[in-house]
Parts: C-alpha cells; structure tokens; sequence
C-alpha cells in the first residue's frame, strides 16, 4: 500500500488540493447564498450585479435591454426589444464556474504571486465572459428562438467551460510546479 500511496502522490496531492479547495470555497458559496430567502424570491447580490452589467453591456452596444423583477418565480426577467428572453438566476452568475477554475489553479499551485495574480485574471475574464455570454444568448435566442436549446444547452456551455479548459492549459504549461519540474526533467 506505501508503494502505491509513494507513486500516486502527485496525483494524491493534486486531488487532495482540489478537492480541498473546491469543498471550502464551495462551502463559502453556499454560506453567502443561505442568507436569501429563496420562498420569498429573494436574489443574492452577485446575480442581482450580473444581471444589471449584462443590461448595461448591452445599453452602452445600443442595444434595446432592460430588467424586471419576477414576481412569480425566482431570478430576474431580462428583456431585449422589449420582449422577455431569459431569466437570470443564482446558476447564471458564473461564481460555479469560477470556483472550478480557482480550486484547479490551487491543485496544480505555482509561486504564491503567480497564482493569485492568475487566480484574480482569469477569474476577472470568466466574469466578463460570463456577461457578454449572457448578452449573446439573449440576441441569438430572440433572432432564432427555435435554438434555444442549443444555444442555453450545448454551444454555451462548451464556450464558457473551453474558455476554462485553456486557461488551465495555459496555468499547467506556463506558471505552475508542474510545468517547472516537467520542463527541468
């Protein structure tokens, strides 16, 4: 069993780092959210911000968006040309994609600076993304509404989580142990 412990432990460590960091900050997460009152229809801050960037994106491209409450349901009502095309809620805020790409880039840990200053890009980027994300799938769900699946299912999420995956390549090959002790061997 030492044997196998000794010649796993890279991987060991990289999934003990990852899965500690992911389960913290997912805790963190869910601790923040606990304080709304989702029987009430109450919406946590972040959502409340994206939504209101993403409007404000698209208001300063001239494009036609607004923002109404939903007294039915919970999130958001997001409106484009005046008609309703998306709902904005807690899952649309990108904090879930966020806490994946933090807890890989503390799994795969380069020099304590190089991983916060990349840890506070990318996850800058991914909330910009996010935004323009959102703002897209709302002109391309009212231009072809008959995609809306694909677009909301498939073809976002594949952008959003590829965006993710390269700039984890990009950690590994560039910043992180892994790629200084690979390099040197």
């Amino acid at each position: 069993m030492k044997k196998y412990l000794i010649g796993y432990k890279p991987f060991l460590l990289f999934l003990g780092k990852f899965l500690l960091s992911y389960l913290l900050l997912t805790f963190v997460y869910e601790s923040y959210l606990s304080q709304f009152d989702v029987k009430k229809l109450e919406i946590d801050g972040i959502t409340q911000l994206v939504a209101t960037q993403t409007k404000d994106l698209m208001v300063f491209l001239h494009y036609d968006a607004d923002l109404k409450p939903n007294l039915t349901e919970l999130g958001i009502k997001f409106f484009y040309n005046q008609r309703f095309m998306a709902r904005i809620i807690e899952g649309c805020n990108g904090v879930n994609v966020i806490i994946l790409f933090v807890s890989f880039v503390i799994a795969f840990s380069g020099k304590i600076k190089a991983t916060i200053l990349y840890i506070i890009g990318g996850s800058l980027l991914i909330y910009i993304l996010n935004l323009i994300r959102i703002a897209l799938l709302c002109v391309l769900m009212y231009h072809f509404p008959k995609q809306q699946h694909f677009l909301h299912g498939v073809f976002f999420p594949l952008f959003i989580y590829g965006v993710v995956f390269m700039l984890w390549l990009i950690w590994i090959r560039k910043f992180s142990l892994y790629a200084k002790t690979a390099i040197e061997s």
